[in-house]
């Protein structure tokens, strides 16, 4: 329905914003951003919690490592290797190591029985690990550091867009490489890949030692490996209760016919929301391509990321404003 109003005489109709997909997706997003606020605080100190350890943790496993394969023994392997190359010895340059401490357990039948519990201590970063690591660095480069988690395990959801997610956040975080990469650009797993490593006597294969440790030692190592899970843990439930209100939410959003019925939606909840939000998304997707900007972007040179076209086109509209 239009509302009319009557001043001074004269019908001037108050028209309603209608809805489309882009405006809805505006809307969506401010409403994602406040369902995530809720929840986020939970990740940032999961990660904190997670920084803090590790830094005690690389202490601890170079003094179990030291103790159990002194520097000079390494020194001395080095100089037979320099000596009689291969077949002086072998040392590798890890962030790898499996510590154990020798326990009792009880079988099936009651009888007891010596044996070794182990933990791998990891120092480099598994994907899911950074996937809930860097969440906020790759949103804010526009890619999706949910794409695996939206899957629920369910690998026959994997589509094209599951693909091309997977393939962008793989190349960020640099599991996806190619030779025309910049080498000057470090990627998040090439940082801790070189961040914390030790000289140790043996291959590349980092179950072939295990390093005994006694049992507070070993209790410490194993909150260090459940502070990296628990990384993972707030950002799949951190995923699941801020998608379990999306769902909900995209379902009335799509009924939805004007902005006021969005509005009145976000007043009720507490999400921020207002015309002004949706004139600029408007207008920046314009200013974006203008005659100028786009033009600008066609030329041969550097790709310009979504953050920097967004830049572009807020100065431009800035500009405009002043003339």
């Amino acid at each position: 329905m239009q509302k009319i109003n009557t001043e001074r005489g004269s019908m001037t109709k108050e028209r309603k914003i209608t809805l489309n997909a882009e405006k809805r997706k505006v809307i969506a997003d401010q409403f994602q951003s406040f369902y995530e606020d809720k929840v986020k605080d939970k990740l940032v100190q999961a990660k904190e919690q997670y920084d803090l350890i590790r830094e005690k943790a690389k202490e601890q496993i170079e003094k179990v490592v030291r103790f159990h394969q002194p520097q000079e023994d390494v020194d001395t392997i080095r100089r037979m290797i320099q000596k009689y190359s291969s077949s002086g010895g072998d040392l590798f340059h890890d962030n790898c190591f499996y510590v154990q401490m020798p326990t009792t357990k009880v079988d099936d039948n009651g009888k007891e029985y010596q044996t070794d519990e182990e933990i791998n201590v990891r120092f480099d970063m598994g994907r899911k690990f950074a996937r809930a690591y860097y969440r906020d660095e790759l949103r804010a480069k526009g890619l999706n550091p949910d794409y695996n988690l939206s899957i629920d395990n369910d690998y026959s959801k994997r589509n094209p867009k599951y693909y091309n997610d997977e393939s962008a956040v793989n190349k960020f975080l640099g599991w996806s490489t190619s030779s025309n990469d910049d080498k000057s650009i470090t990627t998040p797993r090439m940082k801790w890949e070189e961040d914390f490593k030790l000289w140790v006597i043996g291959t590349s294969y980092c179950h072939s030692r295990n390093f005994k440790v006694d049992e507070n030692t070993f209790n410490f190592f194993k909150m260090y490996v459940q502070s990296a899970d628990n990384v993972i843990k707030e950002h799949e439930q951190m995923y699941s209760y801020v998608e379990g209100k999306m769902k909900t939410l995209r379902l009335g959003l799509k009924s939805y016919r004007t902005f006021d019925q969005a509005k009145a939606l976000a007043d009720k909840v507490g999400v921020v929301l207002n015309e002004t939000m949706l004139n600029e998304s408007s207008s920046l997707a314009l200013s974006i391509y203008s005659p100028e900007n786009l033009a600008s972007l066609l030329e041969d040179k550097e790709v310009l990321t979504r953050d920097q076209k967004i830049a572009i086109a807020r100065q431009q509209m800035a500009q405009n404003s002043l003339n």
